[in-house]
């Protein structure tokens, strides 16, 4: 039986095999996880589709394959092969099985036996980023299942072992860390371009190459949210920045639903999406990341509040859902909190036609309407759009509406009347 890379989620055509989980001639259960995937979006594990075993191990590890591939083929049971004696290693029979059994077989056979390490896919991650053999870990989650902190844990305790080690063979790891480049005898250090990393440069290359981006930057005083915020806070309602972002992105999208559309080229058409799915860009140690707040148009501040925090955190965690991570229709990313940039150019997330990314904000004088200088918190925002899709002063009416509303907060009570 052949184990085929499937269709994981939507969009997907191709995926790079990170982790096989078993090896050659095991017995699995059916729906055992076999081998574990990245796509674009996510780390996912292939499970065994019956009980068997494994025959054949075609792709190697960190190669990129396309849906339909064949990544190894199982012997099921049901197979003439999987039921003859030779294929079941370590069961006896009475006219095969001696009547004694040395010591050297016993302690060979213990050694070909390796147990089922339970972790999740992350965890397995960090196992190899570290080099360390999941096997020789203590698990203290349910049914000895390996967390986080106990490989962390691992880690530590060798720490000690691995710097006595260190002084002997520094200069054998130094030499197996660097890779000469060129004929001039200078080194480089090398990171493994694959993963998350590589269908992220994949998916920001299609973007790139298909949409004529042209960005829109804009100023944004956030003084009288930021007063708005603290008003809330003292009757013990906490919302952040971004809910409100999120909200009056929303809010403006019902105004300029182009924005929030996707381009048919083939039909020569544009979709006008009527939800509102709002992506945001995540920052996590694997690489970027976007998890999706779901029909924002019908959700109040508060629960855009709490699910953007709750996404983020399992983000984070690289603990997000397929689900989670699909259907966006408009992207936002927040750099500002991260303490740099005033302006970029972003990218957009493909088929999206825009994405905003607000920046950090300053405390600058300012000229007020009646030719006082006042100090305002501003921030910048910059907007990148599909010239395709919508022309300049589109995005200036668009960005001109949504800085209305987050300039005064409260006009979104009555934009939601």
């Amino acid at each position: 039986m052949e184990v085929k890379l499937h269709d994981i989620g939507e969009g997907m055509t191709e995926a790079t095999v990170l982790n096989y989980l078993v090896k050659k001639g095991d017995h699995v259960k059916a729906d055992q996880p076999l081998v574990e995937v990245q796509t674009d979006k996510m780390v996912a594990e292939i499970p065994a589709p019956a009980a068997g075993i494994i025959q054949d191990i075609l792709v190697p590890e960190g190669e990129t394959i396309s849906v339909g591939t064949t990544i190894l083929t199982l012997e099921t049971k049901s197979s003439p092969l999987a039921e003859t004696p030779s294929s079941q290693p370590n069961v006896a029979t009475e006219s095969t099985r001696p009547f004694a059994i040395k010591e050297e077989e016993t302690v060979s056979v213990k050694r070909t036996i390796k147990r089922r390490v339970l972790a999740s896919p992350y965890t397995r991650k960090i196992a190899r980023k570290h080099g360390v053999d999941l096997e020789q870990v203590v698990g203290t989650g349910p049914g000895g299942r390996i967390t986080d902190d106990d490989v962390y844990r691992f880690i530590e305790t060798n720490n000690t072992k691995q710097t006595n080690h260190s002084s002997i063979a520094g200069s054998d790891v130094e030499a197996q860390s660097f890779e000469k480049v060129g004929d001039n005898s200078q080194s480089s250090s090398i990171i493994p371009f694959h993963g998350r990393r590589k269908q992220i440069a994949k998916k920001m290359a299609q973007s790139l190459y298909t949409i004529p981006h042209c960005t829109h930057f804009e100023e944004v005083d956030v003084t009288e949210l930021i007063r708005f915020r603290e008003e809330l806070k003292q009757q013990n309602f906490h919302i952040s920045a971004t809910a409100f972002f999120i909200k009056a992105l929303s809010l403006a999208l019902k105004q300029f639903p182009i924005f929030n559309s996707k381009l048919d080229e083939e039909r020569e058409v544009i979709h006008l999406k009527q939800e509102h799915h709002i992506g945001i860009a995540v920052d996590t140690k694997e690489g970027l990341i976007v998890p999706v707040v779901k029909h924002v148009e019908c959700k109040s501040l508060r629960e855009i509040h709490e699910e953007a925090k709750h996404l983020t955190k399992k983000a984070q965690e690289n603990k997000l859902t397929l689900q989670e991570m699909t259907g966006s229709t408009f992207t936002i990313s927040n750099v500002g909190p991260l303490g740099g940039s005033i302006g970029a150019t972003p990218i957009i997330n493909y088929p999206e036609v825009a994405l905003m990314a607000f920046h950090k904000t300053k405390k600058r004088p300012v000229v007020m309407e009646n030719d006082e200088i006042a100090v305002r918190s501003i921030m910048n925002i910059s907007m990148s759009f599909d010239h395709r899709v919508a022309d300049g002063a589109t995005a200036v009416a668009f960005t001109n509406y949504f800085v209305r509303l987050i300039e005064n907060p409260k006009l979104m009570l009555m934009e939601l009347v």
